[in-house]
């Protein structure tokens, strides 16, 4: 085997292994201790982070922060790659933004010249704008990762004109929609599926009092109905088209909708008494493009927040 051919196997192996002695590789591509040596001491000072431990039970490892071995893009691939990452500049907090930035400074300068050129000229001709928001998401890693790792959080939240309060979750994903990052989560406080804007996430670590985390395997950003609400009541409206349009925009909404041919809707679900209160904000946002059925409780929470309004204007 050529030894650049080696070489890259080397670093694809090394990879996949993580943990590994000279002896298993020396077997594995039939060469030589001292060549598989050589080999690894030229990775090494190609960026591959590996180092070595002595004593019986020691060999190489390779550290957490792996370096992939090179992938071959063709132009048109490296400019959508560029502007996939390019594009998320307008979010003031990322869950990778230092690695980000560091991947998208090492994807152009390792560019041939004509197709940074190329690129240079496309960034003032296209975009992918985003609202520029104020409020920093600092907890965005930790709890995409306990999302990842199906761990329990513990934190301090601040609630729209409730103040900050501490509770218990168990995050199932975040996501970006209008220039916000939201979290889905389940909240053992209100014992249901909660969204938390995340700049409003004051504090996030993980719960150490011995809750015990619920298997959320199988719910993930477009299911969520694998755990029942907490004192039910039926929630049913009927939507118009441009109602349906506001509706998709929520990525939590779309699991309760229903679209039919014409664009219509209608949302018939089960959802938690304890979130009244939202939904009488959120049919109010839709004013008459939505025709609410029940619950009756909704219906009179809307009017009474209705004349508060019409109050203030006489």
């Amino acid at each position: 085997m050529p030894k650049s051919k080696r070489l890259m196997e080397l670093m694809m192996t090394v990879n996949r292994k993580r943990r590994f002695k000279v002896q298993e590789l020396a077997d594995e591509f039939g060469v030589s201790k001292r060549t598989i040596l050589r080999d690894l001491q030229e990775l090494s000072e190609l960026g591959v982070p590996l180092y070595s431990e002595v004593g019986p039970h020691g060999g190489y490892q390779v550290v957490r922060e792996r370096v992939l071995p090179p992938i071959a893009f063709t132009e048109e691939e490296a400019v959508a790659m560029f502007f996939a990452v390019h594009a998320l500049r307008h979010y003031s907090s990322l869950p990778f933004e230092a690695q980000s930035a560091s991947a998208l400074s090492k994807f152009y300068l390792h560019m041939p010249g004509d197709v940074r050129d190329r690129i240079d000229g496309m960034k003032n001709r296209v975009d992918f704008i985003t609202p520029t928001r104020r409020g920093d998401a600092p907890y965005l890693a930790i709890l995409l990762d306990a999302a990842v790792h199906q761990r329990v959080l513990a934190i301090k939240y601040e609630s729209k004109g409730e103040g900050v309060d501490s509770r218990p979750i168990q995050p199932v994903n975040i996501y970006a929609n209008n220039g916000f990052w939201y979290c889905t989560a389940y909240c053992f406080l209100r014992q249901g599926f909660r969204v938390f804007r995340c700049d409003r996430i004051r504090e996030a670590a993980y719960e150490e009092s011995g809750i015990k985390p619920l298997d959320l395997g199988d719910v993930h950003l477009n299911r969520r109905e694998s755990v029942k609400p907490i004192e039910p009541v039926r929630l049913r409206a009927e939507l118009s088209r441009s109602a349906v349009q506001r509706c998709e925009a929520e990525l939590w909404l779309t699991p309760m909708l229903q679209v039919r041919e014409d664009g219509s809707g209608v949302i018939d679900t089960e959802v938690p008494r304890g979130d009244l209160p939202f939904y009488t904000e959120f049919f109010i946002e839709l004013g008459d493009k939505a025709h609410l059925e029940e619950p009756a409780e909704l219906k009179d929470a809307i009017r009474r927040k209705l004349s508060e309004l019409l109050s203030r204007y006489q």
